[in-house]
């Protein structure tokens, strides 16, 4: 099976498997104890340590191991928040962070704390200016990704940092690290190794010289006191040789993958009525790309690749179980129903994406079969009239799919009322209308329309 979502998790490296089965036999020990096996064990754990640090831009001693990229970002964030919070309680970071910050913010404001999250433009990307503007003077902290884990949208951290100041800034490199330069400008810096084809179970945290620190965890000697614990140190040294092993052969396996990417980018659109491929045209990542169908429910449309062969991901949450849109595509003002995310581990051929392109349209087409979408129009209403569409009770793709089998049925310049209790409409009707071509004018209560709840989502039928 073709396996598309090394955004999620890449396969082992080939080299990180070789070091982890040697590691197990020589690393085993305790590398804080003086005897024989204890010192072969610092030694592995140093040279590891000295390799991540080379390839991420730091100092050995910048660099604390974690179990996992979410932890080293939690740390990385409490650890600074409470270090400087003489400075003041206000944390700021943008809109489309991973759900790592988010969470932390939201604890972060539960405890007393205040964060603000800067908006991004319709391809997931902050201006620095505009970052840096929502500085204020009880600003402890900034935090900017490097790239975005389900659009692959680069951020302007070195530009961003420059306009900080004195305010320490984090970056995510969980998706670029060992695949792109580090950015200039970080004051802590966070990572996870099964990204970049090493084993699960590894983060790394790099906190600058000179940042001010304080775990947030009761008080331990290993990893220079900001983790507890005793590291897992076979999967560190395997880590540490994938990690290297990437970076050394990331131009060349770059250049491969984006041209396969930019295919996908230029092929879909073709094969697939009504797509939207999300996230910047160039500033992107070179093995990811993001797309959604209207009228799919994304993880139907999943469930359907994964029949037919293919792993692939979604960065829309938008589940029967959850009821959630991704919150990275509503803050992008994009489609949140029907979303692949394709992300290309390395070695990946052009057959399979060739493959993977023959099966798209197909299990589109098989998903809006049923749903009459290429019935004709059932005649049209008065201009001055308003066509009510009551989806309430209906979940994501429902209400923008019956505005889609519907809209012919107003005159150009008629209105169109969606009704609907599902907060995902409120970010996909707009972005339907700015696909489709209507105007999109705003919600009212449905109590207006003769409902007793939900919201009105008002569209202009444009032709």
């Amino acid at each position: 099976m073709p396996y598309f979502d090394a955004a999620s998790t890449a396969p082992l490296h080939p080299v990180a498997r070789q070091a982890l089965l040697a590691a197990l036999d020589e690393g085993w020990a305790d590398p804080a104890r003086p005897y024989r096996s204890g010192r072969q064990a610092r030694m592995l754990l140093d040279a590891a340590r000295e390799t991540v640090a080379e390839v991420l831009g730091a100092r050995p001693d910048e660099v604390s191991f974690t179990s996992s990229g979410t932890q080293a970002v939690q740390l990385g964030l409490l650890g600074a928040l409470r270090g400087r919070r003489r400075h003041g309680a206000h944390l700021l970071h943008s809109a489309v962070e991973h759900s790592a910050v988010l969470h932390t913010a939201e604890r972060w404001e539960a405890d007393g704390g205040t964060a603000t999250a800067v908006p991004v433009d319709r391809h997931g990307r902050v201006s620095a200016e505009e970052f840096a503007a929502a500085v204020r003077p009880d600003t402890v902290l900034a935090a900017l990704q490097s790239a975005n884990h389900e659009v692959g949208t680069l951020q302007p951290v070195t530009e961003t940092a420059a306009l900080l100041g004195d305010v320490p800034l984090l970056v995510d490199a969980a998706q670029s690290a060992g695949r792109l330069p580090v950015p200039a400008g970080w004051s802590l810096l966070t990572a996870s190794a099964h990204k970049w084809g090493g084993p699960a179970g590894v983060g790394v945290l790099a906190v600058r010289k000179g940042v001010r620190w304080s775990s947030p965890l009761p008080a331990d000697e290993r990893e220079g006191g900001r983790v507890p614990g005793f590291a897992n140190l076979p999967a560190i040294v395997a880590a540490a040789a994938a990690l290297r092993a990437v970076r050394d052969g990331a131009e060349a396996e770059n250049a491969r993958l984006r041209a396969l990417v930019d295919l996908i980018r230029r092929r879909v659109p073709q094969l697939v009525p009504a797509v939207e491929v999300v996230g910047h045209p160039e500033d992107r990542l070179p093995h990811l790309v993001t797309f959604s169908c209207l009228y799919v429910d994304g993880e139907v449309l999943l469930g359907a690749l994964d029949r037919a062969g293919f792993a692939v991901g979604s960065g829309s949450s938008c589940t029967s179980s959850t009821l959630t849109p991704s919150h990275v595509l509503a803050a992008m003002g994009v489609l949140t129903e029907g979303n692949v995310r394709i992300s290309l581990p390395a070695g990946t051929t052009p057959a399979e994406v060739d493959a993977f392109l023959d099966v798209l349209p197909r299990a589109v087409a098989g998903i809006r079969a049923p749903l009459g979408l290429d019935l004709p129009p059932l005649g049209a209403a008065a201009p001055a009239e308003t066509l009510v569409l009551d989806t309430l009770g209906k979940h994501c793709p429902i209400p923008v799919i019956e505005l889609a089998k519907h809209i012919d049925e107003v005159a150009p310049g008629g209105r169109v009322a969606v009704l609907s209790d599902d907060e995902a409409a409120r970010h996909d009707i707009p972005a339907w209308c700015e696909m489709c071509g209507h105007t999109y004018t705003g919600e009212a209560p449905a109590a207006d329309y003769g409902a007793d709840r939900g919201t009105a989502y008002l569209v202009q039928r444009n032709s």
